[in-house]
C-alpha cells in the first residue's frame, strides 16, 4: 500500500485513491491537529522552566528532571515543526496540481466547444459569404451616392445657349432703353426767360477782383 494510501485509507490494490480535494482537505486537518499539539508543547516546556528555576536552589534533583522533561518537550517540537513544513509543502503541491488539472479539464472542454461550433462551419463557405458581403456593402455605397447626387429631371440645359439667351435679352432691353431716349426730342423745352438776369452787387463783384489780384500777387511772390 502507498504511503497516501496509509495516511488517508487508500483501498488495497486496483482500489480508486483519494482525489485532490479529499487530500488536500486531510492534509489541512493533520496541520489543524499538530499546531494544537505545538501549543501544547509550549506550554509544557514554559511550565518545565518554571519548575527548574523554582527548584534551582532548593531541590537540585527536581530541576534537573524538570530540564530534562523541557528538553523532550523540545526535540518534539522540533519533529512537528519538521513534520509541517513537509505537510505544508505537501499541501501547497497538491493544490497546484489540483489547479492545474482543473485548468487543464476546462480548456479541454473549451476546446471540444470550439470544434463543435467549427463542425458546421465550411472555409470555402465563409469565404463565400464573405465574399457576398463585400459585394453587398459595395452595392450598398453605390446606392447611397446615387440617392445622395443632386439630379433635376427634365433639367439638363446647355450652359453656353443660355448665356447666349441673356445676352440677346440684355440687347433687347439696351435697345428698348435707347429707343426711350430718342423718343424725348417731342417734349417742350421751358422758355427763356425775357427780362435779364440781376447783375452781382458792386461790392462782391470789387471783394471777387480784389482776391484775384491777391492771387496773383502771391503767385508772382512766390516765383
Amino acid at each position: 500500500m502507498s504511503v497516501f494510501g496509509k495516511l488517508f485509507g487508500g483501498g488495497g490494490k486496483g482500489g480508486k485513491g483519494p482525489s485532490p480535494q479529499e487530500a488536500i482537505q486531510k492534509l489541512r486537518e493533520t496541520e489543524e491537529m499538530l499546531a494544537k499539539k505545538q501549543e501544547f508543547l509550549e506550554q509544557k516546556i514554559d511550565a518545565e522552566l518554571l519548575t527548574a528555576k523554582k527548584n534551582g536552589t532548593k531541590n537540585k534533583r527536581a530541576a534537573l528532571q524538570a530540564l530534562k522533561r523541557k528538553k523532550r518537550y523540545e526535540k518534539q517540537l522540533a519533529q512537528i515543526d519538521g513534520t509541517l513544513s513537509t505537510i505544508e509543502f505537501q499541501r501547497e503541491a497538491l493544490e497546484n496540481a489540483n489547479t492545474n488539472t482543473e485548468v487543464l479539464k476546462n480548456m479541454g472542454f473549451a476546446a471540444k466547444a470550439m470544434k463543435t461550433a467549427h463542425e458546421n462551419m465550411d472555409i470555402d463557405k465563409v469565404d463565400d459569404l464573405m465574399q457576398d458581403i463585400t459585394e453587398q456593402q459595395e452595392l450598398a455605397q453605390e446606392i447611397s451616392d446615387a440617392i445622395s447626387r443632386p439630379v433635376g429631371f427634365g433639367e439638363d440645359y446647355d450652359e453656353d445657349e443660355l448665356l447666349a439667351e441673356l445676352e440677346e435679352l440684355e440687347q433687347e432691353e439696351l435697345d428698348k432703353n435707347l429707343l426711350e431716349i430718342g423718343g424725348t426730342e417731342d417734349v417742350p423745352l421751358p422758355s427763356v426767360p425775357l427780362n435779364p438776369l440781376p447783375k452781382k452787387p458792386v461790392a462782391q463783384k470789387k471783394r471777387e477782383e480784389e482776391d484775384e489780384d491777391d492771387m496773383e500777387e502771391l503767385k508772382a511772390w512766390a516765383m
